[in-house]
């Protein structure tokens, strides 16, 4: 069994940056994949970054890619997202998900997190 916490999330203008924690609490943290999900009010969930068990390989959507970095400490048991240039249309629910098999950004992880709410604004 593994839980997730994620944190960081906020308020902030357009142009400015956040960084995202997701902390699980389980065994062997370093065996999951872990992704990062968001939903905005009325759209669909949508996958926008996923790490490799040992770091490594990164998966990014298109709508992050050049903006959002995904990084993982698995002494921390801890995984984050650097987002830096934030748009208006970043604001959503931000959900860390894990998963033993890779699911690249198919939301059909096993263990997800309560979300932590990112709203970028002026």
């Amino acid at each position: 069994q593994l839980q997730l916490v994620e944190s960081g999330g906020a308020l902030v203008q357009p142009g400015g940056s956040l960084r995202l924690s997701c902390a699980a609490r389980g065994l062997n943290f370093d065996v999951y994949y872990i992704a990062w999900f968001r939903q905005a009010p009325g759209k669909e969930r949508e996958g926008i970054s996923s790490i490799a068990t040992i770091g490594g390989r990164t998966v990014y959507a298109d709508s992050v890619k050049g903006r959002f970095t995904i990084s993982r400490d698995n002494a921390k048991n801890t995984v984050y997202l650097q987002m830096n240039s934030l748009k208006p249309e970043d604001t959503a629910a931000y959900y860390c998900a894990a998963d033993r098999v890779d699911k690249l950004l198919y939301p059909m992880y096993d263990f997800w997190g309560q979300g932590t709410q990112v709203t970028v604004s002026s």
